[in-house]
């Protein structure tokens, strides 16, 4: 055969091969759920790549089958036009083994491989056209060398097949997904999904209004007080009680009062026949299960109570939908959590904000495994009721005490961090 048509086989044989390494590393990059997706509408390529993945062993086998009788012939076919050529001397063949090792390796190898990591998608789909009657034109001698393969790995207690399943994605998997697809998602949509994530392990506990800043009205206070409360009260739905706030008896709703004010005066007693039973929520329910609770019973407002039956705090509808979307409510003065920033950079805060608050708001770090508040993680830290001018360090944030009321820290100043707050 003349040399010219040796050397054509030749480079045939690397062109083949270099598809063989292409096809397998497209087949094993491409993005499975892309490729589900591409399934459902109906593309022909994607449900061929599908069928292949299916039986990874059989496409691997067909795949490294082909490539190595290919690298051999291409190493033999050398070793025969050098042997022409030189006439059987030894160099000559040491040199061109060591050229056709290079040539392997840099045009049917390496530089195939990393254009197929690069377009996996595009070199799969086309790829799975050839390699579908391929695999089944080549199926015995597959089913031969695979059924040593099995032999091989059953003598070495290894069962790949048992741990072959569908493939999962876990939550902090999603996120990652979520994140890094920027250039699909909106910002802000992006920022809704991960908050929907975080429903799960956030609790009632963590948006939940502290017992001490809830607007409430008491069946056994004047009704004058009364009629002033509910003309200058910031929230529809208010909870009612006798005498201590221990004592909740129910729910008011602010139009139901408006409706009764058109029949006379409103007093304690009207107020007891339009409020409605509390609706008490257990310590710890994730947001998530409360969201579901709140549509199943239909209700906007409950009561978050401990193991004790103790009433802590309040949440709303409202509150779930805030850590979703974001804040689009208006709060009373007394649950503003007002931020102001003084000419040093620092920040004064007040005791009764919820460290969730805090961190989203001002970009702080502060831990959230323990106290709710800013007041009773300064509790935690010092075991007591610090006094007014006390410094101190928290996760890497100075801070001081401004002031102190009876049982709680009131007023605290957050120094600045270069690098840390936001």
């Amino acid at each position: 055969m003349p040399l010219y048509a040796l050397l054509s086989v030749l480079v045939i044989l690397l062109i083949l091969s270099a598809f063989f390494s292409l096809s397998e590393t497209s087949m094993m990059a491409i993005n499975r759920y892309r490729l589900k997706h591409l399934v459902k509408q109906g593309h022909h390529s994607a449900y061929l790549t599908t069928q292949l993945l299916a039986n990874t062993d059989r496409l691997l086998g067909v795949i490294l089958l082909c490539n190595n009788l290919l690298n051999a012939a291409a190493a033999t076919l050398v070793a025969v036009i050098v042997s022409t050529l030189f006439d059987h001397s030894d160099l000559a063949l040491f040199i061109g083994t060591v050229c056709v090792t290079f040539a392997i390796l840099v045009f049917s190898e390496i530089t195939p491989k990393v254009v197929a990591a690069a377009y996996p998608e595009r070199i799969a789909l086309a790829s799975s056209y050839v390699l579908t009657p391929l695999l089944k034109l080549l199926y015995p001698i597959v089913w031969f060398v695979n059924l040593f393969v099995q032999t091989l790995l059953t003598i070495l207690h290894l069962k790949p097949g048992a741990n072959h399943t569908t493939h999962k994605i876990s939550l902090e998997e999603l996120k990652t997904l979520v994140l890094e697809a920027g250039h699909f998602i909106r910002k802000k949509h992006q920022s809704m999904l991960l908050n929907l994530f975080d429903l799960e392990t956030i609790t009632v506990d963590d948006v939940m209004v502290p017992r001490g800043q809830i607007e409430a009205i008491d069946l056994e206070a004047d009704d004058e007080i009364i009629h002033n409360q509910l003309l200058t009260c910031y929230h529809t739905r208010l909870p009612v009680y006798r005498g201590t706030l221990d004592n909740v008896t129910g729910i008011i709703h602010t139009r139901r009062v408006l409706n009764q004010m058109k029949n006379g005066e409103i007093t304690a007693a009207n107020l007891e026949k339009i409020m409605r039973e509390p609706y008490f929520i257990p310590s710890g329910t994730p947001l998530f299960s409360q969201l579901q609770l709140f549509q199943e019973n239909r209700e906007r407002v409950g009561l978050v109570v401990n193991e004790y039956g103790e009433w802590m705090g309040l949440v709303t509808l409202d509150d779930i939908i805030e850590e979703i979307i974001g804040e689009f409510t208006t709060h009373s003065p007394s649950q503003a959590g007002a931020f102001l920033t003084q000419k040093d950079g620092s920040i004064i805060v007040e005791g009764s904000s919820l460290l969730r608050d805090l961190n989203r708001k001002l970009g702080l770090r502060l831990p959230l495994g323990g106290p709710k508040t800013l007041n009773g993680l300064i509790l935690e830290y010092f075991q007591d009721i610090p006094e007014a001018g006390t410094s101190l360090k928290i996760s890497g944030y100075p801070m001081e005490v401004i002031q102190t009321q009876g049982r709680m820290v009131k007023v605290v100043r957050i120094f600045p961090v270069p690098g840390v707050v936001a």
